[in-house]
Order: C-alpha cells, then sequence, then structure tokens
C-alpha cells in the first residue's frame, strides 16, 4: 500500500532537491553584481559554476581581484555527439597561513558548430598552453589567445579528435619523414 501523503509531497521533495544552494563565492558574486548560474558542489564539495562566454572575462577579473591568483587546471569536454561542448577552470586562492586553499571551478557551455570563448591568458599566464590544448583536441576557440595553434597534433590534422564525434583516419601521411 502506498502512502497517499508520499505520492502528494513527491513534486516538492523534487524541488528541494533540485535547489542548489549558494557557496561564498557565488554568494559574493551575486552581492557583486555578477551574472551567473549554480551547478552542483562537484564530487570534493567545490563549488561549481557556469558562466555564458560572453562574461567570463569580467567573471575571471572579479575573481582574480578576490583572491583566485592561481589557475590550477584548464581544460575541455565534449557532451556527447551533437551536443555541447565544455571549457573548465579550476582556481585556487592561494595566500600566506593557509590551512585550506579556497577553491572554485567555472564551466561554460559552448555550441559545437561555433565554440568561441574568450581567453583567460590576460589574468592568468597558466592558461597558455592549457587553451592551446583544448582548442587542438576540442576545436574551441579561445579570442585574443596570443598564439592559439595546436601544441599537440601535427599543424596539419584535419579534426578535433577528443571529440566524440570525430572519425579516426585510416591513416595520416607523415610529410618529409624521409
Amino acid at each position: 500500500m502506498v502512502d497517499e501523503n508520499t505520492q502528494d509531497n513527491a513534486p516538492e521533495q523534487e524541488e528541494e532537491a533540485a535547489i542548489v544552494q549558494a557557496g561564498p563565492v557565488s554568494s559574493w558574486l551575486t552581492e557583486n553584481g555578477f551574472d551567473h548560474d549554480l551547478l552542483e558542489p562537484d564530487h570534493l564539495g567545490v563549488e561549481l559554476i557556469k558562466v555564458s562566454p560572453d562574461f567570463l572575462v569580467p567573471l575571471c577579473t572579479a575573481l582574480y581581484a578576490y583572491g583566485f591568483n592561481y589557475l590550477q587546471c584548464q581544460g575541455a569536454y565534449d557532451l556527447g555527439p551533437g551536443k555541447e561542448l565544455v571549457s573548465f577552470y579550476h582556481l585556487i586562492k592561494v595566500s600566506d597561513n593557509c590551512e585550506q586553499a579556497e577553491e572554485v571551478r567555472i564551466k561554460v557551455f559552448l555550441p559545437r558548430d561555433n565554440p568561441h570563448i574568450p581567453s583567460v591568458y590576460w589574468i592568468w599566464k597558466a592558461a597558455d598552453w592549457q587553451e592551446r590544448e583544448s582548442y587542438d583536441m576540442y576545436g574551441i576557440i579561445y579570442d585574443g589567445h596570443p598564439d592559439l595553434k595546436r601544441i599537440l597534433m601535427p599543424e596539419d590534422w584535419v579534426g578535433w579528435p577528443l571529440r566524440k564525434d570525430y572519425v579516426s583516419p585510416d591513416f595520416y601521411e607523415l610529410q618529409d619523414a624521409y
């Protein structure tokens, strides 16, 4: 026998489960007028913030001013054939006499047919080769990057090898290898 009260409360329970509590970084961004969306925290409990490509540089500049002075990792991934590409940023607030570094993750979802996003190289120089790798493997174009070119694949390689809809060529001819 099913309890009627349980069935009646099911939509309310789903809504409560879907609400993501704002963390300290998101609260600070909201207080200072920066447009963003919250995602569920990652498996370590680190805040995840979703931002549109247009607001990436202003938001990252604000986070840098707020103390997030270290870009631990920048990367990308593919959500699947026909779906979006994601560029992500793992930021850390590094300071003296800090027992536990504060962290935040930023994700930018991009259309696969025109994946343009501003470069954060001018905020964190560590983004240089990391953005180049994301470009090389996924075809995400980081506008304003000083040297956006392939870093792992040969310069004449066709396609983006880590996209889930990538079709490997039957062969790759080495030119000038003899």
